[in-house]
């Protein structure tokens, strides 16, 4: 709707009239403010109501200027100026809010960026205690003293055998019997009588070397071939067994061999400084 070109003065007067006017009168508030919803809406404007005329008030124009008095004329008592006539009231044009401008034709319109969503703090597990708000000062740390190094020992290797006290009895029965003499000669040239005879000697020197260094005594005192019985728990190292071995002990056998076993040793000590390997020494005839 297009109104006349008013002045600037004309305007602000007209916004105070119009402020006052929906201030202090109720019916000029309810047409703007369905002027106001039909704006917004996008409605048509609402039509009068039918019989009653709009009000509409002029705007105070300037008085007009008295015509001048004749001479002579007593001056007369300036006129009153009526009250200016108000202009009609003209309800301010609601601003439609921008549309968004369409996309071309073509051209996908950017979709919405995802909102991150929000990270939610562990929960406790469950039986755990949750730890109170205002924390307690924590406890110094406990620090334990390192636990000493046990040293492990290296396995031990078995000792090597002392042959000093074997390289000793062989040289007793060899001084005594001869026995290494007899079991180092050659013996297939010899008769059975001349081997029985050397060998009588041999076993009388070895016997009388024994007896002197050893007490022997039997494993079995039973006389060979008697009937025996081995217990259970035997030592396998003093009694051995042959023949059809089954079952488990007790067994009960013949006694083939009472076997032996040294109850006392008293092999001569050896001499410092000698050759410990010696068993007999070489023997020179000047």
């Amino acid at each position: 709707m297009q109104g006349p070109d008013l002045s600037p003065i004309q305007r602000l007067v007209l916004a105070f009239y119009a402020f006052f006017a929906i201030l202090f009168q109720a019916d000029v508030a309810a047409a703007f403010y369905r002027v106001r919803e039909a704006r917004r809406a996008g409605a048509p404007l609402p039509e009068p109501t039918p019989g009653t005329p709009p009000r509409v008030t002029e705007l105070p124009s300037a008085p007009a200027a008295p015509p001048p008095a004749p001479a002579g004329a007593p001056p007369q008592a300036k006129a009153t100026a009526p009250a200016p006539a108000a202009k009609p009231v003209e309800l301010p044009k609601t601003v439609e809010p921008p549309r968004p401008a369409e996309p071309p034709k073509g051209v996908e319109a950017p979709k919405p960026v995802a909102t991150a969503k929000p990270v939610e703090a562990p929960r406790p597990a469950e039986g755990a205690k949750v730890a109170p708000e205002a924390a307690k000062p924590a406890a110094p740390a406990v620090v334990k003293a390192p636990e000493p190094v046990r040293a492990v020992a290296a396995p031990v290797a078995p000792a090597a055998p002392d042959p000093r006290g074997a390289l000793q009895l062989l040289a007793v029965l060899q001084r005594e019997g001869r026995l290494v003499d007899f079991i180092e000669e050659d013996l297939s040239g010899f008769p059975d009588a001349s081997i029985g005879a050397a060998a009588r000697t041999v076993h009388a020197g070895c016997k009388r070397a024994i007896e002197e260094y050893f007490r022997l005594e039997p494993v079995f005192r039973e006389p060979e071939g008697a009937r025996v019985t081995v217990a259970a728990g035997f030592d396998p190292a003093a009694i051995r067994l042959t023949g059809n071995v089954v079952g488990a002990a007790p067994f009960q056998g013949a006694l083939r061999h009472h076997g032996w076993r040294a109850r006392e040793v008293r092999l001569p000590l050896a001499k410092d400084g000698g050759d410990p390997t010696l068993v007999a020494p070489a023997e020179v005839e000047l």
